[in-house]
């Protein structure tokens, strides 16, 4: 038996962890991470002379500086990864583009590509390496959860008055260790452990054990659609993340090193099957005329985009991506790993935090992959969790509260739902070939590409500034 602080079920969002290791408030705490992953036993790097695995992240500058706090970002350093400091979106009609440019708010990167192996690799070697965090990795999977009964009065887990009144009703026999673990979470593991908790952290994914053991309920729909992956191969090497919008979804060519790039290709379940079995040289060839000129033409200037780009108080001034012309991505010339498949859905949970449990990365929501969002986004909820379970120690707070999870519940929502929100519109948008909606999409594309204020707005929120600075 092992009676602990928190456990964070399977290694999803590994970060979770770390976050809570590295604050001086929460070191203290025994953690366990509880996850089958065979990764979990890697001591080593990745070779990057490996090819690339085709699971990538695209991690913003925030999630970086949240790797830097926690120590881990020195090992992505040591592996495979690639930072763009471009991105260009167009859509198939000819109608419109848009070009980013890191430096257009004084940046040197836009974001970073890494192998989701990378990742899990850098959080682990990082924890290993601090001797003072009390936690314990426990290769198994949970078969079953069983939480306190709740007071009736307030909705949350057993308080300390009520666990008196049980305590005085115990039999003469109960140890105190016996009437204590009733006001844990017991959770019953594959290998035949049974662990005690104040605190679980659902981070198993968007199909939770956790999430469904705690009877949390959820919305949402599926696309019809499904999100082909793979990693490709150039002559040259792609500093650039590109993105087309096709009638049957969007594509995406997104550089993870060297002459390397991956692919990000959503379309309907039928035709992601047959990309799948289709010969490399089919595929490749299908890839190049998706990102080329294949369904329309390529964006062209107009003397209206020219005028435009004369008016200096709305291009404004440093903004150097209004007055870059439309370019093709570089070809394709190989397919060097697996191709993947995966349905894509959206999902919400209608609550992040229960009695003594709490939901975070796909576990609390699950979005479309067109802006390479959601993994920020599960590390957004890792590092707001850490810091208000600080907040409520430095308080005297019972981590398990349930007055001080939805603290973090109330703060997240906000964050992914207005993601979620802008995800699900982009998707339906651009999912309907329709001449009066095809000119508002072009439209949208020229107020991105060429008022100053709003691309800057765009470029700030993607990449993990929370303060919206529209007219700053």
């Amino acid at each position: 038996m092992m009676w602990l602080s928190l456990v964070v079920a399977w290694l999803d969002w590994l970060l979770q962890v770390h976050c809570v290791a590295s604050m001086p408030l929460t070191k203290h705490l025994k953690v366990a991470i509880v996850d089958p992953n065979p990764a979990l036993s890697l001591r080593n790097y990745y070779d990057k002379s490996e090819m690339p695995d085709s699971r990538v992240s695209t991690i913003t500058p925030a999630t970086i500086s949240l790797f830097k706090d926690v120590g881990a970002w020195e090992h992505v350093q040591q592996q495979r990864h690639a930072f763009f400091d471009q991105m260009q979106v167009w859509d198939y009609t000819g109608l419109g583009y848009t070009r980013y440019n890191a430096r257009d708010v004084g940046k040197e990167y836009l974001g970073c590509v890494v192998e989701n192996k990378v990742l899990c690799n850098s959080l682990l070697l990082s924890l290993q390496q601090d001797a003072d965090s009390r936690k314990t990795i426990i290769p198994a999977k949970l078969t079953s959860m069983t939480l306190p009964p709740k007071s009736p009065s307030s909705g949350s887990s057993i308080g300390h008055t009520t666990m008196d009144k049980l305590s005085g009703m115990a039999k003469s026999d109960e140890t105190f260790e016996q009437i204590q673990l009733r006001r844990l979470a017991k959770l019953e593991l594959s290998d035949g452990q049974h662990i005690y908790s104040k605190l679980v952290v659902g981070a198993d994914g968007a199909k939770s054990h956790v999430r469904e053991m705690a009877g949390i309920k959820t919305s949402g729909w599926n696309y019809s659609q499904s999100g082909v992956i793979c990693t490709v191969e150039h002559t040259l090497e792609n500093h650039c993340a590109w993105q087309r919008f096709l009638p049957s979804g969007p594509i995406a060519l997104l550089p993870i090193g060297d002459k390397f790039s991956n692919i990000v290709w959503t379309m309907g379940s039928d035709d992601s099957t047959r990309h799948k079995l289709m010969s490399v040289d089919d595929f490749v060839e299908a890839v190049n005329y998706a990102l080329d000129h294949g369904y329309g033409p390529h964006p062209q200037s107009s003397s209206l985009d020219h005028y435009i780009e004369s008016l200096p108080w709305i291009t404004g001034p440093g903004t150097l991506s209004t007055r870059e012309h439309f370019e093709v991505p570089p070809k394709v010339i190989n397919v060097v790993s697996e191709r993947m498949a995966f349905p894509l859905s959206l999902m919400h949970a209608h609550n992040y935090a229960s009695s003594q449990v709490v939901l975070i990365g796909d576990a609390a929501h699950a979005v479309h992959p067109l802006a390479g969002q959601g993994v920020n986004l599960g590390f957004g909820d890792a590092s707001a969790l850490a810091k208000v379970i600080a907040e409520g120690l430095s308080l005297g707070a019972d981590i398990a509260d349930l007055a001080l999870l939805k603290k973090y519940e109330k703060e997240r929502k906000a964050a992914n739902i207005t993601m979620m929100a802008i995800l699900d519109g982009f998707q339906k948008a651009y999912s309907v070939d329709f001449g009066p909606i095809n000119l508002v999409r072009a439209a949208a594309f020229h107020g991105a590409q060429y008022i100053a204020p709003l691309k800057k707005t765009i470029i700030s929120y993607a990449m993990g500034d929370k303060k919206w600075p529209l007219f700053s």
